[in-house]
C-alpha cells in the first residue's frame, strides 16, 4: 500500500491501489455525495475504509489526475488528507452510529478478513489474558478456529491447568453449531476486538514506556541517554510514565502481601538481589519473621547472580504487579504519577 511519510505527499498517482484511489476521489468528493457510499457492499466498504485511513498526504496533483475523468472544474481541489477522523465523519453521513463504530474499530484493529483472521494477528500474550478469564470449551473453539502454530503460542501463554482443560475440550469436541460459532464471533468483536481498537488509540509515549519498561537496565540506559539528546521533553516524559520495579516501594502493606503471595519465591529472591537496600527491607517486613530468614538465608545461597537474570526477575514481578492493579486488587503509583495514597 503507498501510504505516504509523516509530512510527505503521495506525488505519483500510478503508486496507488485500486482502493486508495477510490479513497482519495470519495475524500475530495466529500460527505455530500454520501450517496455514492451506499451502492458499495460492506466488504467495498471496509476496504475503501481502510485505504483511506492510511492514506496520509495526497498532493494536490494527484488529487487532480484522479478527479479529471470523473468531475470537471474539481482541478483546483488542492491537498487532501485521510485519516481515521476524517474516514469516521465520512461514514457517519451515511451509516447508521453502530455500524460506522464496528467498521472504524475493524480498522484500527489486526488486520484479515475474518474474525479469525484477525485473531490470528493479535500478539498470542495478548489473546491468552483475555481467554483465561473464558470458559474452557470457549476456549477451546477459538483455538480450532485459529492456524495451529498461533494455537501452540496461546496455549503456552495460558496457566497450565487451564491449558490443559481446553486441550481436553478440543480433542473431545464436535462440530460446532451455526449459531454458537456466531454468538462467540459476537462476543469477540463487541468485547475483545473493540477494546483491542481502543487501546491503540492511546499516547505514544504511553507506548513507548511500557517498551523501555521491558528493556533491560543497560538497553534503557542507553536510549534513554540518546533521546534526551534529541528531545529532553519527550525522554523526562516516557521516563515520568515508566513503572519500574523500585517504584514497588510505593505499595501500601496489603498491596505488598497480595503481591508477595502472587509471585514465586524463587523469582522473588532474584529480583530482591538487585533491589535497594530499603525496597528489600520493606519486602521483608511485611513476611513473616520465619519467612524472611529463609529468604535471606536462600539469596545469601544464590552467591553471584547474571545482571540479566536479576533484571528478567523484577521485569517479572512488575508484570505481576500490573495484573493484579488491572483487576483492582492492588494499587500502583508509578514514577511521576499523581496517584500517591495519603493515610
Amino acid at each position: 500500500m503507498a501510504v505516504a511519510s509523516k509530512g510527505k505527499a503521495i506525488t505519483d498517482a500510478s503508486r496507488l491501489s485500486g482502493p486508495e484511489k477510490a479513497a482519495v476521489i470519495l475524500l475530495a468528493l466529500g460527505e455530500d455525495h454520501g450517496t455514492i457510499w451506499s451502492q458499495l457492499d460492506d466488504e467495498e466498504i471496509k476496504e475503501i475504509s481502510q485505504a483511506m485511513a492510511g492514506l496520509g498526504n495526497v498532493a494536490a496533483s494527484v488529487v487532480e489526475q484522479l478527479l479529471v475523468d470523473f468531475i470537471s472544474g474539481m482541478s483546483g481541489a488542492g491537498a487532501i488528507m485521510g485519516s481515521f477522523e476524517q474516514t469516521q465523519r465520512l461514514l457517519a453521513a451515511f451509516l447508521p452510529a453502530e455500524k460506522v463504530d464496528t467498521l472504524m474499530e475493524e480498522i484500527r484493529g489486526p488486520a484479515g478478513r475474518t474474525m479469525w483472521d484477525k485473531l490470528g494477528n493479535v500478539n498470542e500474550a495478548v489473546l491468552a489474558n483475555y481467554l483465561k478469564n473464558e470458559y474452557p470449551q470457549t476456549v477451546a473453539v477459538v483455538l480450532s478456529k485459529v492456524k495451529s502454530e498461533h494455537a501452540a503460542r496461546v496455549l503456552a501463554a495460558l496457566p497450565e491447568d487451564f491449558a490443559l482443560e481446553c486441550v481436553t475440550r478440543m480433542l473431545r469436541m464436535e462440530p460446532v453449531q451455526r449459531e454458537i460459532l456466531d454468538k462467540i464471533e459476537q462476543t469477540l468483536r463487541t468485547e475483545f476486538m473493540s477494546n483491542l481498537a481502543r487501546t491503540s488509540k492511546r499516547d505514544s509515549h504511553e507506548m513507548m514506556a511500557d517498551i523501555f519498561n521491558a528493556f533491560d537496565r543497560q538497553t534503557e540506559a542507553r536510549f534513554i541517554a540518546a533521546l534526551e539528546e534529541r528531545n529532553r521533553e519527550s525522554a523526562e516524559r516516557i521516563r515520568a510514565l515508566m513503572f519500574v520495579f523500585e517504584d514497588l516501594s510505593k505499595l501500601d502493606p496489603g498491596g505488598v502481601q497480595t503481591l508477595l503471595r502472587a509471585v514465586e519465591k524463587d523469582q522473588l529472591g532474584l529480583a530482591l538481589k538487585g533491589s535497594s537496600d530499603s525496597l528489600r527491607e520493606m519486602f521483608f517486613s511485611n513476611m513473616s519473621e520465619r519467612a524472611a530468614k529463609i529468604m535471606r538465608e536462600d539469596m545469601e545461597s544464590m552467591g553471584p547472580v547474571r545482571l540479566r537474570d536479576v533484571d528478567q526477575a523484577q521485569m517479572a514481578m512488575v508484570q505481576v504487579a500490573k495484573d493484579l492493579a488491572a483487576k483492582g486488587e492492588i494499587m500502583l503509583a508509578g514514577a511521576g504519577s499523581e496517584d500517591e495514597l495519603i493515610y
